[in-house]
């Protein structure tokens, strides 16, 4: 009976031992690595069409969401995520150097372009002599609009603009343009009142305009500070899976996705990093 009984328990042990070995070696033949992505909002419609190319090739995503634009940064820093995709590369940029952090780009991913809206004019080049153009007042987005009324040929900027906004950085004014600063949540909503409005695409949508098909004139998909990114640690920027899922992000089929879910709202735009200072 004592032999039977270790007869059992020699050959449970070896089971035991054969399956671990065989775990282990499955493991390391395709062995699915896990990847936890940071967001900011709940729309991210993109990452979940990605999300299921990167499963095909052993990488499941965890898309992990955040209501601000703060967490995400400081959530990759720590080591909670493994990457983020959520910013521009202006906003990315000022936020690493305010906070002192070792994060880089990747990849290039989209723009949603802001726009200069009118309810009265159609052409950009229609705003008459002093007409009033409302834009944002935050600095950020100053800069920003400033920067498209520049690109459409009504204003020109001190050189080397650094993008902060302040009307005392306009050095050429040839319409006498009247800019009224408000809060950025308030400039679709004085398009009655004005000559044009600049608005931010998420504030556009929201109030029921197709950027694309509305805006009497466009960010293009070249203005650089304000291309998104996806950003990891900068000890991670040779990870070999997580440069296989910005590639998933930056091929054709992706691009496609974009531009038809998105109807235009939202530019895919993916360009080298050297492009965007990095």
């Amino acid at each position: 009976m004592k032999k039977l009984l270790l007869a059992l328990i020699v050959l449970s042990l070896t089971l035991i031992s054969s399956a671990c070995s065989s775990s282990s070696s499955s493991a390391k033949g395709g062995e699915t690595v896990k990847v936890k992505l940071g967001v900011s909002g709940t729309d991210h419609r993109v990452w979940d069409f990605v999300a299921k190319k990167a499963e095909k090739e052993g990488i499941d995503v965890e898309i992990v969401t955040f209501s601000d634009y703060v967490q995400p940064n400081l959530a990759l820093a720590e080591g909670e995520l493994d990457a983020n995709s959520f910013q521009t590369v202006s906003y990315f940029d000022a936020f690493i150097k305010e906070h002192n952090l070792d994060l880089v780009p990747i990849a290039t991913t989209q723009i949603a372009p802001m726009g200069i809206y009118s309810d009265k004019y159609k052409d950009i080049k229609d705003i008459p002599e002093g007409g009033k153009i409302a834009l944002a007042n935050e600095a950020t987005n100053m800069g920003r609009g400033l920067l498209l009324l520049q690109e459409a040929g009504l204003i020109k900027l001190e050189e080397g603009f650094d993008g902060i906004g302040s009307l005392d950085k306009i050095v050429e004014n040839p319409k006498n343009i009247e800019l009224v600063p408000l809060v950025a949540g308030q400039t679709p909503r004085v398009l009655p009142d004005v000559a044009a409005s600049i608005i931010n695409n998420g504030i556009a949508v929201d109030a029921g305009l197709t950027p694309k098909n509305d805006a009497i004139f466009l960010e293009s998909a070249t203005a650089t500070p304000y291309i998104n990114i996806i950003a990891v640690r900068e000890e991670d920027k040779d990870n070999e899976t997580l440069e296989k899922l910005a590639d998933l992000y930056q091929q054709d089929d992706t691009k496609d996705f974009i531009e038809k879910e998105y109807k235009g709202n939202t530019l895919p735009t993916f360009v080298p990093l050297s492009e965007i200072g990095w």
